[in-house]
């Protein structure tokens, strides 16, 4: 979303600024030529008014994009990924598992299954309540349905009893690894 949200903005931006640059370089309107003045007393008089209405709305458009891009700064700030997550070690207390640190284990153990030929494993949700995505490229001979198997049952088990987190949520997407063709001679 937030990478979507980037590209409009930053598409946005561009074309104003290409819009701006254009009318800059032909000298036409809004400027009306090279040594025109740039707000003539006709023109101040057709936007200005009496009332002084128009400023107020000008400013308050201003003030829109101003907390806009304030937004749109803070969202590229937050983190989307965990650096720990929280463990119950059972007495009481809690410890901090690094969230790299899990993300290495599971894609080890999925690394090591039959049929996987890569694996990248993705930290995602809050600290208490973690998610993963899980990438697996198979090999050409891999059945996907005994993968997902093997993945949802022993390497998630594991990971959920090493992490006390028994809602571990796992979103896993497959590709088919590509390979040559068998020469025949």
């Amino acid at each position: 979303m937030l990478g979507v949200v980037n590209r409009v903005l930053l598409a946005l931006i561009g074309l104003a600024l290409l819009a701006a640059g254009v009318s800059v370089l032909t000298g036409s309107w809004p400027l009306a030529g090279r040594h025109a003045p740039l707000l003539t007393a006709r023109a101040r008089r057709a936007h200005v008014h009496v009332e002084g209405w128009w400023w107020w709305a000008v400013l308050g458009g201003l003030a829109l994009c101003v907390l806009l891009a304030l937004w749109w700064l803070l969202a590229q700030l937050r983190r989307s990924k965990p650096a720990t997550v929280t463990v119950d070690t059972g007495d009481g207390a809690y410890a901090l598992l690094r969230g790299r640190a899990l993300e290495s284990a599971v894609a080890a153990e999925v690394g090591a299954l039959d049929g996987v030929a890569a694996c990248r494993v993705a930290l995602r949700g809050r600290r208490s309540a973690p998610a993963l995505r899980v990438r697996l490229e198979l090999e050409p001979h891999a059945v996907p349905s005994d993968t997902l198997a093997a993945l949802a049952g022993p390497v998630l088990e594991r990971a959920r009893a090493s992490t006390g987190l028994t809602p571990l949520s796992t979103e896993a997407r497959l590709a088919v690894a590509s390979h040559r063709a068998s020469r025949v001679t």
